[in-house]
């Protein structure tokens, strides 16, 4: 099992023409991922070439979901345009819609956000800036490497991309079920929470490795649906121990304001929750290893 994609999942690339659509489109590909076609309005009916398999090119989100019967799109869409390329997948209630664009305009992401909840939720949205979803063995979808771990029992939910890749490797002996990485901007389609939900409700996934980061206060209001909800073993990693406090770091979600939001306010809330914290990913690793030793 895995959450969210899988062997069977049908992926087309929103923007599969420009050069970060082309280099990922063929990377998915290699990964072995079930990758049918893409999408550039202004050069529908053409071909792209990767390595020996021909792709076809749509014209819209619709039309490809209409042809080849794709249930995921993974947009590489200039942030100038992505919204109309979200709010074109999500009128095509096209599954599951992963937004790795970087730099995307805070009201765009509002608003696209808002369009998704009031067309009735059709389309879970994972992103924008975010490295996507891997469930090693069955399907890679956005920029994550496809080499770097193995499948196996561990979920994995992070804001941050490079974390994600640091975590998938630092427990490449034990494996994932599902990694996804779900972006730290202020405003995000998929959080913690569902993941966490996600994660609990599969069989073949044992425990979950959450990595959160400084600023905002996701990962107390994940804490409270842990404490409430998950029965799996959760091993945390808060990005920004050493921040200095009201400094914006990196993420544009990443502000402390006051107590709030710090890295130890997020380790108390999680702890208390029955999470155990490393204070480097590596530390947290480590604690994942021995949980997962003695499961």
């Amino acid at each position: 099992m895995a959450i969210f994609i899988d062997e069977s999942s049908t992926v087309i690339v929103q923007g599969i023409t420009g050069s970060e659509g082309t280099k990922h489109g063929r990377r998915m590909l290699a990964a072995g991922t079930n990758v049918v076609g893409g999408v550039n309005a202004r050069k529908a009916g053409q071909k792209v070439d990767f390595d020996g398999t021909s792709l076809p090119v749509f014209g819209s989100v619709a039309e490809a979901m209409s042809e080849t019967g794709a249930d995921v799109s993974v947009a590489f869409v200039p942030p100038a345009f992505c919204k109309d390329a979200v709010v074109e997948a999500i009128d095509a209630q096209i599954g599951l819609l992963i937004v790795i664009t970087e730099g995307m305009p805070v009201h765009d992401a509002t608003s696209f956000w808002a369009h998704a909840v009031a067309t009735g939720n059709k389309t879970r949205i994972v992103g924008p800036n975010c490295p996507g979803v891997a469930s090693p063995g069955k399907s890679n979808a956005g920029i994550i490497p496809a080499d770097i771990t193995k499948p196996g029992r561990i979920g994995l939910v992070s804001k941050s991309g490079t974390l994600t890749y640091q975590m998938m490797y630092e427990l490449r002996d034990v494996g994932f079920s599902t990694c996804v990485g779900i972006g730290g901007d202020p405003v995000i389609g998929t959080t913690h929470i569902d993941c966490l939900r996600a994660f609990e409700a599969d069989p073949e996934t044992d425990a979950i490795v959450m990595i959160g980061e400084i600023g905002g206060d996701a990962e107390e209001r994940a804490a409270e649906v842990i404490d409430a909800e998950i029965s799996k073993p959760v091993v945390g990693y808060v990005a920004g121990f050493t921040a200095p406090e009201g400094r914006t770091m990196g993420h544009a979600g990443a502000i402390v304001s006051g107590s709030a939001g710090t890295a130890a306010a997020k380790q108390q809330a999680l702890e208390a929750a029955g999470v155990r914290v490393g204070r480097t990913p590596s530390a947290a690793a480590q604690l994942m290893r021995e949980l997962m030793q003695g499961h």
